[in-house]
């Protein structure tokens, strides 16, 4: 088992980079040199137990991996568990903690290639190199939407800065207790 930890500093209130961290257009956007699109699932307003499925050309490859929203802590945490796909086993958990006046985002990716002697090579020698590579390349373009008012883009017009529950008596600002997004009025 192979694992992978990021961390990255962002000039930005961390309701915006969680929610940016989770938004399906954003993802596709960083990963747009594999020509991976969303097949299936949900796209915003991620709830525990919901699955998405990319479809993506990976070293010449056509795959398609599907993950399970295996649990989500408004602001502070998700993790997403890979229920099939090209990996024997994919966990990646994404931290978010606020502090002074921005964000620190840490990702931690557990994996493991196929078995086998050629599945055990091509993890070391392919499969952590990429995965690090897109960390990167994404958590760059979260910071860069994060700390401009491009953010605008990728988040819907009805989220402001916080999403938390509301204070008793507020109206207009219900809290479904699962989605990230206020819940219908």
């Amino acid at each position: 088992m192979e694992t992978i930890r990021f961390g990255t500093w962002i000039n930005a209130p961390v309701e915006r980079c969680f929610l940016l961290s989770l938004n399906v257009d954003l993802h596709v956007a960083a990963a747009r040199s594999t020509q991976e699109k969303a097949a299936s699932g949900v796209t915003e307003g991620f709830r525990e137990g919901e699955t998405l499925t990319f479809k993506g050309h990976h070293f010449g490859v056509h795959w398609r991996h599907t993950s399970l929203i295996e649990k989500v802590r408004p602001h502070s945490y998700y993790r997403d568990v890979m229920i099939s796909g090209p990996f024997q086993h994919f966990e990646h958990d994404h931290h978010f903690a606020p502090m002074d006046d921005g964000t620190r985002m840490r990702d931690e990716i557990r994996f493991s290639g196929r078995s086998g002697l050629i599945g055990r090579l091509t993890t070391r020698i392919f499969l952590r190199k990429r995965l690090k590579a897109y960390l990167i390349e994404r958590n760059a373009m979260i910071k860069r939407l994060a700390e401009s008012e491009d953010w605008h883009k990728y988040l819907q017009t009805g989220v402001t800065g916080s999403v938390a529950p509301a204070a008793k008596g507020e109206p207009g600002k219900r809290w479904d207790g699962k989605s990230l997004l206020r819940a219908p009025q």
